[in-house]
């Protein structure tokens, strides 16, 4: 019997996502999560506080370097907004990377190079073969995975990982911001490095990748713990509007917007507007509008109308899918059978996920000291059980 279809009373957390409960106040337990999130990662006069300790040991660590910090652009809102903070208002000297997979959007591209050459920035890109992300992507589509673009997920950490290495960096930024865009379940997102070299060898073509970069726990051991490369997410600690900040690119630097959230890479926006609802209904939006909900930048019964409408027309949807399809060197054909399996996730395959269940309150130890602030994927963790 189908459990009743219910609506978290704070956000728009709904059942039809993974592991969700609701206590008799009809609270959810990822509001839960979110409100967690918040508390660890306080705002304000605190959030502030931790940050500027943050700046100054960044100042005091690279002071004699060329590079002091490192930062992961795309393109979009957040990283390009987060580049002119990092520079201009705390007067750090970041090294600004981007990873190149085939897919970025020529908006995005542009919108690199009018913010790093404007701000006088060095860019760095890391550019992957494209025969060989062609062949890992197309190896996740046929494995029927929610998330199949999470080999771009891996390879944009591990190419940060290693320029910082390389660069003798030991501050990473990115433009991650949970308050508007919440905590996604696992079973929507998760792939692992024992994941990807199963799912690639199964349904991949390339016997070997030599240009693909993926990070392992024991990468992220030595280079957090040994090396003491550490991975912030300023946005975590600092106040920011999005809209503000995409008014302010748009007028200081003619940055162009892309039309949704991660559509600056064209294979995210596949994945997320037609892939994920059309085979498993899965519509991400409920997380990030309910995030946004929980801080009060947007009203609940907006978040609820907006959900009601699809995020692209049925003609982008179809373009966009006949683009993805020619690119990856996919049968229309071929794609009808994958759509019509029967979806299948994570723990269909061999993943480290669950030793991490198992024995979380092991790894905390370990992940402190590799990370300076703990994960949210562990706050996820902690919130399901």
């Amino acid at each position: 019997m189908d459990k009743e279809y219910r609506v978290c009373s704070k956000g728009i957390w709904d059942t039809s996502i993974p592991g969700i409960r609701f206590n008799d106040k009809g609270e959810s337990n990822y509001y839960d999560i979110q409100i967690k999130l918040t508390e660890a990662f306080p705002r304000g006069k605190e959030g502030a506080h931790q940050w500027e300790n943050i700046v100054a040991q960044v100042k005091s660590v690279g002071n004699s370097k060329r590079y002091d910090c490192l930062v992961g652009v795309s393109g979009g809102v957040d990283s390009s907004y987060l580049l002119y903070l990092l520079k201009v208002k705390y007067g750090l000297k970041p090294l600004a990377v981007n990873l190149d997979n085939g897919w970025s959007s020529d908006i995005a591209v542009k919108n690199i190079k009018k913010v790093t050459t404007k701000l006088n920035v060095d860019l760095e890109t890391y550019v992957i073969n494209y025969e060989e992300m062609k062949d890992i992507l197309r190896a996740y589509v046929r494995a029927g995975i929610p998330w199949i673009d999470g080999p771009t997920d891996r390879a944009i950490k591990a190419t940060m990982y290693n320029i910082a290495r390389k660069e003798g960096i030991k501050f990473i930024f990115r433009g991650n911001d949970f308050r508007s865009e919440g905590k996604q379940p696992r079973e929507w997102t998760y792939t692992d490095s024992r994941m990807l070299r199963f799912i690639h060898k199964k349904y991949g073509e390339i016997k070997k990748l030599r240009t693909f970069p993926d990070i392992t726990f024991f990468n992220l051991i030595y280079s957090g713990i040994i090396l003491k490369i550490k991975d912030y997410r300023p946005f975590y600690f600092l106040e920011y509007d999005k809209e503000n900040a995409r008014e302010f690119l748009k007028k200081e630097f003619d940055w162009e917007y892309y039309g949704g959230h991660h559509h600056e890479n064209l294979f995210t926006k596949f994945a997320m507007s037609y892939w994920l609802p059309k085979k498993f209904g899965i519509d991400k939006r409920k997380i990030n509008l309910s995030a946004q909900v929980i801080d009060g930048t947007l009203n609940r019964e907006d978040a609820l109308k907006m959900i009601t409408d699809d995020a692209l027309s049925e003609d982008e949807l179809e373009k966009i899918k006949n683009y993805v399809l020619k690119k990856l060197d996919i049968t229309n054909e071929e794609f009808q059978e994958i759509m019509n399996l029967p979806p299948k996730f994570y723990y269909d395959y061999p993943t480290y996920m669950p030793y991490l269940l198992s024995f979380t309150k092991y790894f905390m130890p370990l992940v402190k000291l590799i990370y300076p602030r703990i994960p949210m994927s562990f706050f996820e963790i902690e919130g399901r059980k």
